[in-house]
């Protein structure tokens, strides 16, 4: 499966254009839309190579989370595909929500799972709430 222009849209809405290096709340240097690989402070980047990174990463992502083999539909893959463009493969492996997703992908109780992953540094961040409840109703909507 590959990423839809409705889970890209989602990625983007959330992660926002950022053209020159940041540190993002997690205190990881940052470009692009969450672009993360290499950056260091003050690079400053393109539009046009902002879309290559997230491209880029996105193929990185789809190729780990088809490579895990979950009976997932289109909303659920994008869902899934923002959540560990959010917190990386490494968390992810780790989370309970792919456990439960490899038992069951439509099994009501990941709504809670998807709720887990809110914090950063110990705090709740408002903007990782929105995000989440949005994966959330991604993953479990039929639109």
């Amino acid at each position: 499966m590959k990423t839809s222009p409705k889970g890209i849209a989602l990625i983007k809405e959330f992660e926002g254009l950022r053209l020159k290096a940041y540190l993002c709340p997690g205190g990881v240097w940052t470009i692009g839309y969450g672009h993360t690989a290499g950056v260091k402070p003050g690079m400053v980047i393109s539009e046009a190579q902002a879309e290559e990174y997230l491209k880029a990463d996105l193929i990185s992502f789809e190729r780990y989370l088809n490579g895990l083999g979950l009976a997932l539909n289109q909303n659920q893959f994008d869902a899934l595909i923002s959540l560990i463009y959010n917190i990386g493969i490494g968390n992810f492996q780790k989370s309970t929500l792919l456990r439960k997703a490899r038992i069951n992908a439509n099994d009501n109780s990941i709504v809670d799972e998807f709720l887990r992953w809110v914090y950063s540094k110990g705090r709740v961040l408002p903007g990782l709430q929105r995000r989440r409840l949005r994966e959330m109703k991604l993953y479990f909507s039929n639109e």
